[in-house]
């Protein structure tokens, strides 16, 4: 597909570029590489290919949440450095 030098130029003042001379020849060519390749794949043939969300087939597996073994809180805090009142004791951060 052919690009236009005034069609690159409105492409990059709509995204605010200033290009010079020697990028307008450039970003020419490799424009119309994409929109050649873009046009390809719209050509690409899609009857008979059935709709797809991703990739591959996997799924997210959800399980049951199930309680495995109940703690008391003595047996949380006995590692602890410090405690009071049944809860951990952390040093103040905000002076």
């Amino acid at each position: 597909m052919q690009v236009s030098k005034e069609e690159l130029l409105h492409i990059a003042k709509l995204a605010n570029l200033n290009l010079n001379e020697e990028e307008v020849n450039n970003y020419m060519g490799q424009l119309e590489e994409i929109l050649n390749f873009a046009e390809v794949v719209n050509k690409a043939p899609i009857e008979g290919l059935e709709e797809t969300i991703g990739a591959n087939e996997n799924y997210n597996v959800f399980r049951k949440d199930e309680i495995k073994q109940e703690i008391t809180r003595e047996e949380l805090l006995q590692n602890a450095p410090e405690k009071q009142e049944g809860m951990f004791k952390i040093p103040k951060v905000i002076n």
